[in-house]
C-alpha cells in the first residue's frame, strides 16, 4: 500500500514548536507546541529515553544549554528531571505521552529520535506510546538503524532519513561517509529525506528529489527561506512569522 505523504507539505514545519526565546517560549516546550497548534503548523520535536525508561521531549544530550544543569539527560530519572525548569521560565521538560495529549491530532507531528543505542529501547517505547494515537505523524532520525527498526516493526509508519554534509561535525571518518552519503538508504527505504539547507545545493539531493520528498532544515530567516524553496518540498522553520505571511 502506497503511503500518503501529503501532510508533510500541508503547512510549514515549526522546528521544536513555535519557540521564541525573546518571549521566554523555549524549544520543545508545551507552550511552543500550543502556539504551533494555534497557527496550524506541523510540529517537529525531539525524543530521548532517560534512565527510568521515560521518553521525554528534548533536543540536546546535555541539559546545560536549556536548564543550566551540566548533566546528561539519559542519566536522570523523570522524577529528577521534572524538578528542573527551562531557563527563565516556569516550564519543564515534558514527557512525550503528555505532549501527545496536548497535540491530540490537531496538527501533524514529525518526531526525531535521538538514539544511537543498539538496544532500540527508545524506538520500542515510542512505538508503544504511538500505538493508540489517532493523529498523523512521521518518524525521522540521523541513525539509519533507528528508522530501519521502525520500518521493520511498523511498516505503515512514515519514516525519514536526516542528513547533512557534516562538514563541521566531529565524528569518525567512516561514520561521516556513511551518514553523509546515506549509504543505508537501500536498506532503510526512507519515505522522505530531511536535509541540512547549509549543505545545499547537493548533487545527491538533486538526484534523490526525483523520487523522494525533501524537507529542508533549519530555515531561520528570509535568505534561508528563498534557498530552501529552490531545493526542497517543504521547510522546518524557526522565526516563521518573520518571513512567511
Amino acid at each position: 500500500m502506497k503511503k500518503n505523504l501529503d501532510f508533510l507539505t500541508s503547512s510549514v514545519i515549526a522546528h521544536r514548536g513555535m519557540h521564541n526565546i525573546n518571549k521566554n517560549i523555549l524549544e520543545n516546550s508545551i507552550e511552543a507546541f500550543r502556539l504551533a497548534i494555534k497557527n496550524n503548523f506541523i510540529i517537529e520535536l525531539d525524543l530521548h529515553i532517560i534512565k527510568d525508561g521515560s521518553v521525554v521531549v528534548f533536543h540536546d544530550d546535555n541539559l546545560k544549554r536549556l536548564t543550566g544543569v551540566d548533566k546528561k539527560i539519559k542519566d536522570l530519572n523523570y522524577d529528577e528531571l521534572s524538578r528542573l525548569k527551562l531557563i527563565n521560565t516556569e516550564d519543564y521538560i515534558p514527557l512525550f505521552k503528555d505532549v501527545l495529549k496536548v497535540i491530540d491530532g490537531k496538527v501533524p507531528i514529525i518526531i526525531e529520535l535521538k538514539s544511537d543505542s543498539k538496544s532500540y529501547l527508545l524506538e520500542k517505547e515510542v512505538l508503544r506510546l504511538l500505538e493508540n494515537y489517532k493523529g498523523i505523524f512521521a518518524i525521522q532520525s540521523f541513525n539509519p538503524f533507528s528508522i530501519y527498526y521502525i520500518r521493520k516493526k511498523s511498516p505503515n509508519v512514515i519514516i525519514g532519513q536526516l542528513s547533512s554534509d557534516f562538514r563541521n561535525k566531529k565524528m569518525l571518518k567512516l561514520k561521516k561517509i556513511i551518514l553523509k552519503n546515506m549509504l543505508f538508504n537501500y536498506l532503510v527505504k526512507p519515505d522522505f529525506i530531511s536535509y541540512d539547507i547549509r549543505s545545499l545545493p547537493s548533487k545527491r539531493i538533486k538526484k534523490l528529489s526525483r523520487t523522494k520528498l525533501i524537507l529542508g532544515w533549519t530555515v531561520k530567516n528570509n535568505k534561508d527561506y528563498i534557498k530552501a524553496k529552490k531545493y526542497c518540498d517543504n521547510f522546518i522553520c524557526e522565526n516563521i512569522k518573520d518571513y512567511i505571511r
